[in-house]
């Protein structure tokens, strides 16, 4: 009974501080066409407190749906136009001589900011995308001798073109593990595609709105970290990531051979807090196993590495990941 109790409770807590999502997606279609699943998986990020990586090829709107998302947010927003001539002091921030002083002055970077966009990340050397580790961790950055915390909250979107080799940089394991979600962004419907031409016809986009503040967030943040969630389904998530790394125990020999390494127990950990999230957009104070599901490819593609005989046969992470989907019993 008091389990019951304090569920109902959840329930209609979720139920009162879910309400802004439906207020930033209404502004959003303002500007942008479709993208309803980039929109949540992007949503899900900020409530969950994660990081997201957008994978598409270009012009699928991805850095205006960034963009368009952080002016509903009364936030801060800096976008990082990712170069190969691009140093980590570019990004963090460095320390000055100042001449009249005769004192050494910390200059802090674009990445004291709550929303960045790290618009191509792959187009910077390793060294670059390696500064970003420490702020997308323990959200803090170190100049100097001198570490500095990150404003609250702190949200990295970025964007990357998975078709063009010219002049990019593979991101470093270490890197893509620290990246809650990767979404895969695909083409426009028809509709969709017509109603897009339409509107760059009619003139610039409306202006989007700021719809809430950066503390509305964190609220949101902590009401997502007490969704309920059944033992029964924490041992489902367990179950999945278990399966990545020891295939054969769970019934799958048929994919053994295709899996390198398997999910970091980051994994069991950011597919719970998705999954709480997801249940957090759905208005719900408890987590079933289908909002596992729903998130569970974003989470678990880009943490699943091939084998050679994999890539040989086109096996691809997605298709190992859906198939320990279909194997692992639900509860």
């Amino acid at each position: 009974m008091q389990a019951e109790t304090d569920i109902r409770a959840i329930n209609e807590l979720v139920q009162a501080e879910s309400a802004f999502t439906d207020e930033i997606l209404a502004e959003a279609s303002k500007v942008i066409v479709g993208q309803r699943y980039m929109l949540e998986r992007l949503l899900i990020g900020l409530v969950s407190g994660g990081h997201v990586l957008l994978e598409g090829v270009p012009g699928l709107a991805k850095t205006l749906t960034v963009k368009t998302l952080a002016q509903a947010l009364d936030a801060r927003f800096q976008r990082i136009q990712f170069t190969p001539d691009l140093l980590p002091a570019d990004l963090v921030g460095t320390t000055i001589y100042n001449q009249v002083t005769a004192a050494f002055t910390v200059r802090q970077g674009p990445v004291f900011a709550n929303i960045i966009l790290a618009d191509e990340i792959n187009r910077a050397p390793a060294k670059v995308q390696s500064a970003l580790l420490e702020a997308m961790q323990e959200r803090q950055v170190t100049i100097g001798e001198t570490t500095f915390p990150l404003p609250r909250p702190f949200f990295v979107m970025a964007t990357q073109n998975p078709v063009e080799q010219e002049g990019t940089y593979p991101l470093p394991e270490a890197q893509v593990d620290r990246f809650m979600l990767m979404v895969k962004v695909g083409y426009p419907t028809r509709e969709e595609e017509r109603q897009i031409m339409e509107r760059v016809a009619e003139g610039p986009p409306p202006s989007v709105r700021a719809v809430i503040r950066p503390d509305r967030i964190e609220r949101a943040q902590k009401v997502v970290t007490s969704i309920y969630v059944d033992p029964k389904v924490k041992d489902y998530v367990v179950n999945l990531v278990f399966a990545t790394r020891e295939p054969e125990k769970a019934g799958l020999r048929d994919i053994a051979e295709y899996i390198e390494f398997g999910a970091s127990p980051r994994a069991s950990i950011y597919l719970l807090q998705a999954a709480k999230a997801h249940a957090f957009l759905r208005r719900r104070g408890f987590v079933t196993p289908e909002d596992v599901k729903a998130v569970g490819l974003d989470v678990l593609r880009h943490r699943v590495i091939a084998t050679y005989e994999a890539e040989a046969e086109a096996v691809t992470p997605e298709r190992i990941v859906q198939r320990i989907f279909d194997r692992v019993e639900v509860p």
